[in-house]
């Protein structure tokens, strides 16, 4: 019932060095035949699924084998190549929208392929690969159904555990019939499983009534070593294959052999993957193909979103977001309509670099990346989200006094740049501000206009005073000023941007977090940020971007128009634009990439915001200290004492798992795979913290 143990050690001859197990050694002439087809070159791969859009988790893992593996281990640029591969193995998920996205979130992030190639061009290969298995008596063809096999890889957990623990598995998991352990099918001749297998091919079985499985080891501690499935029964048509196949290769098949026949030197995938690589090693071991470097790095998490392809599917689908490419999104195209160029994507992936080490990733630090580019290189413009409108009463008298320059100013498009030169913007006799500049009621700490405060007019200079407030109910619609243009006025504390009376209506979608929590939990659905979007239907925009937000500009695949909006943040040109540059109709769009610096000059934080912070840091500082005391707690002992679990479960197994709950109802077989999921994170965890 078992083949060849792998024996685990620790190999440290290069910077992506690993677990390394037997099966994972070349023989002489593999290494050899590989190192005469390469000539030098060393090769990566980046092969993600066509089953959704790339995001930023895909852009590290872009960044990692495209350019930091090599530095990494210290190649030279000439010998460096990466193929992009679609692991297209599964056509219920896949579709020829998925594949085409993925190649121009690539070609837009400016990585260039070796060549790009489908595992699916490979499925002729596979099969005579699964036929070869076959005859070695290596694979086999399984009616089990899918209960079975769940009860069969349940029994196999639970004999494994009780032989780590020194116990006799006949004893605690005794064996009910080898129709179930090692199943009535794996001992079967090589004769009824190639004519069975080549059945499957022809499309004589239903789905779901066979599968072609590997006899690996069920008496590994890895579940992944228990005969493995290889092949399906799907009659779905192939997006990229076509019709031509109703048995597909699943992933742990297909992709080690994709890795040997590409010649790849370097697979590397993320930490949840660590337990894939006995399987990995064992099929290209059973086949005799050459076995390249496995190394597993941890996956981006970061704060205040998911990555899960599936979660990220569950948003669109549920409407929660406006599709894959809503700014919200942290996939590729998301970012890019909010606003993200590929400078600040692969500049953050540096930044965060590639270790093995878990970690959760500040949304500040991507924010702040996003800060640092746009600041040198984003022209300027006055915008105003809620305007009220301002009719100046002495504006006749500002005119005279103006002199020969009049009331138009010219305006650096960048205080630090002058290359990027100057727009001109004109004061007029109704101007609009934002809402958020006036207050009816005086306030210390509010530095803009009041009834009985003046405040300065940015580019003019002069103190705009209210004499008179019109209301529509409560709502301020129109305040009559005049401007202070008096010698020896006093200086104001603040300036106001406004935009004259030809400003350019326009809406304005001002993001914020997805999520209400730093780490969305199982509940992340109920965790949403009902406030991640918030749409200004009627602001205004200083008409001297006229020429640079015309529709005919825009393409949903590269980065379109980026302005500052003073005083507001970063802003960017959106694809549901219509606007006509030329006729000045159609809807003006535009959506906010990141917020700018807070002003301390103009705003005091009050002492409730400052409360909010402190609760928030003292809140961060309990968590990480439960963090630090769970990790002290033997992973036998989770469900037993940790604060989380205290008191839920009133009997246990002999290895700690919860087996009936507090009211002595039985533990259901469901929730017991998601405790020993649990279990599982937390003894890697508990393992590392002992390093």
């Amino acid at each position: 019932m078992t083949t060849e143990q792998p024996t685990a050690t620790i190999t440290t001859s290069n910077a992506l060095a690993a677990r390394e197990i037997e099966w994972a050694k070349n023989t002489p002439e593999l290494l050899s035949e590989h190192a005469t087809i390469n000539h030098g070159i060393i090769r990566t791969r980046f092969p993600p699924e066509p089953n959704g859009y790339l995001h930023v988790g895909h852009a590290k893992s872009m960044n990692m084998n495209f350019r930091l593996a090599f530095e990494k281990l210290g190649v030279p640029v000439e010998q460096r190549r990466t193929i992009f591969r679609y692991d297209d193995t599964n056509p219920d998920a896949e579709s020829p929208e998925y594949i085409d996205s993925l190649r121009r979130d690539l070609e837009w992030l400016g990585w260039t392929p070796e060549r790009t190639t489908y595992s699916s061009d490979n499925f002729q290969t596979l099969y005579e690969l699964a036929v070869k298995l076959i005859k070695k008596g290596m694979a086999y063809v399984c009616d089990m159904t899918k209960a079975e096999m769940e009860a069969q890889r349940d029994l196999a957990k639970r004999r494994s555990a009780a032989v780590a623990v020194g116990k006799d598995p006949d004893a605690e998991a005794p064996i009910p019939s080898a129709d179930i352990l090692p199943g009535r099918n794996r001992d079967t001749t090589v004769e009824r499983n190639l004519k069975m297998f080549k059945e499957m091919k022809l499309g004589l079985h239903d789905e779901g009534t066979m599968t072609l499985r590997l006899k690996m080891d069920f008496e590994s501690a890895n579940p992944n070593m228990y005969d493995l499935v290889a092949y399906r029964i799907r009659y779905t048509p192939h997006p990229h294959a076509g019709k031509g196949w109703c048995i597909y290769p699943n992933y742990d098949f297909t992709h080690g052999i994709c890795d040997s026949l590409e010649r790849i030197d370097y697979s590397i995938c993320t930490l949840e993957f660590e337990t894939r690589r006995e399987p990995y090693y064992w099929i290209l071991w059973a086949l005799d193909m050459y076995r390249p470097k496995v190394y597993e790095m941890s996956r981006l998490n970061l704060e205040y979103t998911v990555l899960s392809k599936r979660r990220l599917l569950k948003l669109v689908e549920a409407y929660h977001v406006r599709g894959w490419d809503d700014p919200r999104m942290p996939t590729i195209s998301g970012l890019r309509r909010r606003g993200y160029t590929k400078e600040i994507i692969n500049k953050f992936c540096n930044d965060v670099g590639a270790t093995r080490a878990m970690n959760v990733v500040q949304m500040d630090k991507l924010s702040q990346v996003a800060r640092l580019t746009l600041a040198d290189t984003t022209r300027r413009a006055m915008t105003v989200l809620e305007p009220i409108k301002v009719v100046i009463g002495n504006f006749a008298e500002v005119t005279a006094a103006a002199g020969e320059g009049g009331l138009t100013f010219d305006v650096q498009n960048s205080p630090t740049d002058a290359s990027l030169g100057s727009h001109s913007v004109t004061l007029t006799e109704t101007i609009y501000m934002d809402s958020d500049d006036f207050r009816l009621d005086e306030d210390p700490n509010f530095y803009r206009l009041t009834p009985g405060k003046p405040v300065g007019i940015k580019y003019h200079g002069g103190n705009l005073v209210c004499d008179k407030v019109i209301k529509n109910g409560k709502k301020v619609t129109e305040l009559k000023c005049h401007l202070d243009i008096s010698e020896g006025r006093k200086k104001p504390k603040s300036y106001i941007t406004w935009v004259p009376s030809d400003g350019l209506t326009c809406e304005v979608r001002v993001y914020n977090h997805l999520f209400t929590e730093p780490e969305p939990s199982d509940r992340w659905e109920e965790e949403l940020n009902r406030e991640s979007e918030i749409v200004h239907p009627n602001a205004m925009i200083d008409p001297s971007v006229i020429s640079l937000v015309d529709k005919k500009d825009l393409d949903k695949w590269k980065s379109n128009q980026a302005l500052q909006f003073e005083r507001l943040g970063y802003f960017v040109l959106d694809i549901d634009t219509t606007f006509d540059s030329t006729t000045k109709e159609g809807k003006l769009v535009f959506n906010r990439t990141v917020s700018l610096k807070e002003d301390k000059a103009v705003v005091k934080k009050d002492d409730a915001e400052s409360e909010q912070k402190r609760k928030r840091a003292e809140q961060q500082r309990n968590a990480a200290a439960a963090r630090d005391k769970l990790l002290t707690i033997d992973p036998k002992d989770l469900f037993k004492v940790a604060p989380e679990f205290e008191g839920k479960y009133s009997k246990f197994d002999d290895t700690g798992l919860p087996t009936h709950l507090a009211d002595g109802t039985e533990v259901t077989k469901s929730a017991k795979k998601k405790l020993e999921k649990e279990r599982t994170k937390h003894a890697k965890k508990f393992a590392k913290s002992k390093k």
